[in-house]
């Protein structure tokens, strides 16, 4: 079983587009909310540097997928290198953890010994940093066509909103002259980027440990597959993720003693439900016609092992 690279199109060169133009507009404004964090003594908008760092990864790992979703499979990596980008969001999400936490502490700090900042300074930085978020969600927005470049929209999307909320601050600032208000901020910014990393930490886990995708109910997917013309039951059956868009199955499923040609035809209705209700489209599917006792985390009861003479087995590929 290969996975086969889609041939790159008109629509996979504007999406590299737009996704390198917004990594070099993200970069650049980290650098420059960063520096102005630093001359205006703003925790907030030091925050915003790191959550904009976040930013630049998440579109890091889109371009990353994008490029190795057009890689073809090879006799090393037979499902391709799908896993690169889970392993690599995994890393950069555990960092952005450890970021949070050190912004946290550092806000606490300046909660209890406030620190004189320049509002005004936090308004212009964080007024451009509207704009360029806005600008690369709408472009984001025109080629989001999977799950990938959405949630990429979707986390530039929330960035925009975070960024004006430093807006506000500075105007609170500049009329109450507090300067608690901007450690209070950078705690926001924090959490949200404690929130999101996590959520990235719980999915890239999950898929590097195997762990049934989840939105997949084994006991639907059994169900819906015993329902199938021809299937007398389906057993030892596993599902994982391949990448953050691809999924396999395995399965044994007994059949009636009949000739690998007839069933065929179960395989081909069997395969054609997983497609279409489950979006599951690598699967390898044994066929018996009897229980095939207890073998690698296979068990039937003994009195099918008992009647397990003579068995046979065929097995089912999609490409």
């Amino acid at each position: 079983m290969h996975v086969h690279a889609a041939p790159a199109g008109p629509g996979a060169n504007r999406t590299t587009a737009v996704l390198r133009i917004s990594l070099v507009a993200t970069l650049a404004y980290v650098v420059i909310t960063f520096v102005a964090g630093l001359r205006a003594h703003s925790l907030a908008l030091l925050s915003e540097a790191g959550h904009n760092v976040s930013d630049f990864l998440a579109l890091l790992l889109s371009f990353a997928a994008v490029y190795f979703q057009s890689r073809p499979a090879d006799d090393s990596k037979t499902f391709g290198y799908q896993r690169a980008g889970v392993l690599a969001a995994f890393v950069n999400a555990a960092t952005l953890i450890v970021i949070s936490l050190w912004i946290g502490v550092e806000a606490v700090h300046r909660l209890s010994s406030p620190v004189t900042v320049q509002p005004r300074l936090m308004m212009i930085v964080a007024a451009a940093g509207v704009v360029m978020n806005g600008v690369i969600a709408g472009l984001l927005w025109g080629v989001a066509r999977d799950v990938n470049l959405r949630s990429a929209f979707i986390h530039m999307a929330g960035d925009t909103l975070s960024t004006a909320a430093v807006i506000a601050g500075g105007i609170g600032i500049l009329i109450t002259g507090h300067n608690w208000i901007d450690p209070a901020l950078s705690l926001l910014i924090a959490a949200l980027i404690l929130w999101s990393s996590a959520g990235i930490v719980r999915e890239t886990l999950n898929i590097l440990l195997e762990g049934t995708p989840r939105d997949c109910s084994l006991t639907e997917i059994r169900s819906g597959m015993e329902a199938v013309e021809g299937v007398i039951n389906v057993h030892d059956l596993h599902i994982w993720s391949l990448g953050s868009q691809s999924r396999a199955l395995a399965c044994h499923v007994t059949i009636a003693d009949i000739p690998p040609s007839e069933s065929a035809c179960i395989l081909a209705r069997l395969n054609h439900l997983l497609r279409d209700d489950f979006h599951i489209s690598h699967t390898t599917i044994q066929f018996e016609h009897i229980g095939c006792g207890e073998l690698e985390g296979c068990v039937v009861p003994p009195e099918q092992m008992a009647t397990s003479s003579h068995e046979h087995h065929h097995h089912g590929h999609v490409h």
